[in-house]
């Protein structure tokens, strides 16, 4: 872990934001422009291992494309060894736009949003999504937690899991290549389950309809209070997103505006690629 004061290149760090899997999230001080930033270091550990690397690399190239209102901008990439250290060495670090606010798992936890605000963040994420399919990077872990809320509206985070495509789709784009750079092994499973596509689920390729698929829950979940898919284990959820429709949000709000009555209770996961809204 950092400490107070601690260098990284031009960048001094000030405080701890968070940790989790992939390293820890540093708030610092950029002392060339004199701006507030978020860093973002891998692990050491993760540093050795070549699918943590490449990962963090994934992510990296993904955002530096993404110039999106509602998608976090990255400003920088750099290696606590120095400019001279290889891609992916131990303190590989990304230095992104300091997004302050609360992440929409934990404003979800105070119940669901008002209907209004849930159809602008709606409307701002699959925004956000747009431009990323159409530089062709499928984002695959599309969840509460990867999104932030601001006082401007929303910022999604987290590209570590994207896939880019090997062309990127065109006006039409269901109809396209849509194959994807691989991540991990083939059959492996990435993602949060309870957001997960059934193709996710099964290892099978992803593509721009998977983002749509988790993006109806979300949305879903910010209009209810509740997830669209759950259960008591791993096997429930699995088989809630595979088998059942969630349940229609009007005996939960029946004063709801017309864009819910018409939206949300259209729920349906017939064949495994159809967005559940």
């Amino acid at each position: 872990m950092l400490t107070f004061g601690t260098r990284l290149g031009p960048y001094e760090i000030e405080s701890l934001l968070g940790s989790g899997g992939m390293g820890e999230v540093y708030q610092a001080r950029d002392t060339r422009l004199g701006r507030t930033v978020a860093i973002k270091v891998l692990s050491p550990k993760l540093a050795e291992d070549p699918h943590f690397c490449e990962r963090f690399e994934r992510e990296a190239r993904a955002i530096s494309q993404l110039n999106h209102p509602h998608i976090c901008t990255l400003y920088d990439v750099g290696h606590i060894g120095g400019p001279d250290a290889p891609s992916g060495a131990p303190g590989t670090y990304l230095v992104m736009e300091l997004v302050e606010g609360e992440t929409l798992a934990e404003r979800l936890t105070r119940g669901p949003l008002p209907l209004d605000r849930a159809l602008a963040y709606a409307v701002q994420l699959t925004d956000a999504l747009d431009k990323a399919h159409r530089k062709g990077f499928v984002h695959r872990d599309l969840k509460p937690g990867n999104i932030m809320v601001t006082k401007a509206g929303i910022k999604v985070l987290d590209f570590g899991l994207a896939e880019q495509r090997v062309q990127a789709p065109a006006p039409g784009w269901a109809d396209a290549d849509t194959r994807t750079t691989p991540i991990g092994r083939p059959g492996t499973v990435f993602g949060t389950l309870q957001y997960l596509a059934p193709e996710q689920l099964e290892g099978r390729a992803t593509d721009e309809r998977t983002d749509i698929f988790a993006c109806g829950a979300v949305i879903y979940e910010m209009a209810t209070g509740r997830r669209a898919f759950a259960g008591d284990s791993h096997a429930q959820v699995v088989a809630a997103i595979h088998r059942r429709l969630p349940r229609s949000c009007r005996p939960r709000r029946p004063r709801s505006s017309t864009w819910s009555r018409r939206v949300l209770p259209k729920t349906r996961t017939t064949d495994g690629r159809t967005p559940v809204i």
